[in-house]
């Protein structure tokens, strides 16, 4: 046999092993409610053992790092600047006083609550990472009510899968529910002591100090629970997808 013979027989073969791997950890991850949103397509089973092996291999309870104060961020870089058009123009003009955060599909009781009426819900603080994809990271102290609580406050149905946040942009995401309700995970309204200024997502966004920056949803407006993302969008569980990024932002 010759050396071409040899290095192509050991090419097939490890393209063969490769691929029955993927398919025998997708069939796993399917078994366990662990198959993403955006499997399909040409990456789709790297995002599925990405996101499979995390949730296999970091405890649900796994906490993101906290900081000291000291280490807080002199500098707050921003990635994606506010709306200039629809709604939030309006808004911000008059102080998000007429602005409402919507709590809607499989819960008990919808609910919508004012920036005064989420402020009188019991807050949390915690000093995290805002990590971006494109290379970037600061920490700062982000205090609002932990996504959780307002999960409870409209019974949420054990069928959920997912919430999704949907904003006043169009940058709509989604997570799984056990990022929802992770202690970590909140619905902010206020940075290093001080209202969120509309670079950083004024009047609140979403904190899930587990993923990436993009994750966590500036102009929030509505959020929904839901056990499929199919029927919104394309279907992928986040408009990042489209634009090639990953549902799943693990870090």
């Amino acid at each position: 046999m010759s050396k071409a013979l040899s290095r192509r027989a050991l090419i097939t073969g490890g393209l063969t092993a490769g691929a029955a791997g993927l398919t025998a950890a997708a069939r796993i991850a399917e078994r366990y409610g662990l198959i993403p949103p955006d499997w399909g397509g040409v990456w789709g089973p790297g995002e599925t053992l990405t996101y499979a092996c995390q949730r296999f291999l970091v405890s649900p309870g796994s906490m993101a790092r906290e900081f000291p104060s000291s280490k807080i961020s002199s500098v707050t870089p921003v990635s994606g600047r506010p709306p200039k058009e629809g709604v939030y123009p309006k808004l911000l003009s008059g102080r998000f006083a007429d602005w409402r955060l919507n709590i809607e599909g499989l819960v008990a009781t919808p609910m919508s609550f004012s920036l005064a009426e989420l402020q009188r819900l019991p807050a949390t603080s915690q000093i995290t990472e805002q990590t971006c994809e494109e290379g970037w990271s600061f920490v700062a102290e982000w205090t609002g009510v932990r996504l959780s609580e307002i999960l409870k406050l409209a019974g949420a149905s054990p069928r959920a899968k997912y919430v999704v946040a949907f904003p006043l942009d169009d940058a709509w995401d989604s997570i799984d529910m056990q990022d929802a309700w992770h202690p970590q995970t909140l619905v902010a309204y206020a940075m290093n002591g001080n209202d969120l200024t509309p670079d950083h997502g004024a009047p609140v966004r979403l904190k899930v100090p587990r993923q990436l920056g993009y994750k966590s949803v500036k102009f929030l407006s509505r959020i929904r629970v839901t056990d499929t993302v199919k029927n919104i969008g394309k279907g992928l569980g986040s408009v990042q997808p489209e634009g090639g990024y990953s549902w799943y932002a693990g870090i």
